[in-house]
């Protein structure tokens, strides 16, 4: 297993991922730009899964028919929070769509928690969040906003789904079984839009390294760091990631943060931190 042997704690192994996850939206632009997000989104989608079943090999004999469901639910889950978020950012900022999006993992952290204090550091985390997005500056771009909320309902059923999946099968064959069902999924909007639109040939490699980022690297990661954190401790460690996509958003695309959203920042790491110091999870 990778984390067993590079010795690397649950928590670091979700750093890692947020990081690449956002990376990998901040450069997936051009791409959105030229194709639009759906398209974009099943572009990364489909080389995803020939990237994964090209390394991996899952063992189809080991699915039982309970396991179905989840399968195809993390799938399409995985394949629509995709493109949700990709046509987010192509109406609002980086960091700002990570903030509304990350309401769905916040949703699924409070709910998942059996303590009151632990409910804590999901409302810390939130204000964090206001702050970033500073809801009470202009006018809010409903359309981007609204992506953005969709891609976060789908984050929070993935990361329910993806421990339920990661339990179930060996080391990331989970992600060989669901991210062709993403690539299906989003199929019948990503190849109309791709259609009609000017295509070039960059648009293929692009598409390819952004899919060997997200979802095959991060997302391996994030199902290896569930298996040993909880739903609470991951999901609110994930406040992070708005921080992320905040300070991604300044250095790639030159989306500079103002200085309330750098004390958001401040905030949610604080939350994050914090929450991971009791979510540890029997491997």
């Amino acid at each position: 297993m990778i984390h067993q042997k590079l010795n690397l704690p649950p928590w670091l192994l979700a750093v890692i991922a947020m990081l690449t996850v956002q990376l990998s939206s901040a450069l997936s632009v051009p791409v959105v730009e030229q194709v639009g997000p759906a398209a974009a989104g099943w572009l990364r989608m489909i080389f995803g899964a020939l990237l994964i079943l090209l390394f991996t090999r899952p063992d189809f004999r080991a699915i039982r028919r309970g396991d179905i469901p989840a399968l195809l639910a993390l799938g399409v889950a995985t394949g629509f929070m995709a493109v949700f978020f990709l046509a987010a950012i192509s109406h609002i900022p980086l960091g700002t769509a990570v903030a509304i999006e990350f309401m769905g993992p916040l949703l699924v952290a409070a709910i998942a928690s059996h303590s009151r204090r632990a409910l804590l550091w999901p409302a810390l985390a939130l204000s964090g969040v206001l702050l970033m997005t500073e809801p009470w500056q202009g006018e809010i771009n409903f359309v981007g906003a609204g992506f953005a909320l969709a891609a976060g309902i789908c984050w929070g059923l993935y990361n329910l789904l993806t421990q339920h999946v990661g339990d179930r099968f060996s080391g990331i064959s989970g992600l060989a079984l669901t991210i062709p069902v993403a690539a299906i999924a989003t199929a019948p909007f990503g190849i109309p839009q791709l259609l009609s639109h000017n295509f070039e040939w960059w648009i293929l490699p692009a598409a390819a390294g952004l899919a060997l980022m997200a979802p095959v690297f991060a997302f391996a990661l994030e199902m290896l760091a569930l298996r040993r954190m909880t739903h609470t401790a991951f999901g609110t460690l994930l406040s992070v990631e708005p921080a992320f996509g905040l300070l991604l958003g300044a250095l790639v695309l030159t989306q500079i943060p103002t200085p309330l959203q750098l004390l958001g920042i401040t905030i949610v790491i604080i939350a994050g931190a914090a929450a991971q110091r009791n979510g540890h999870r029997t491997a």
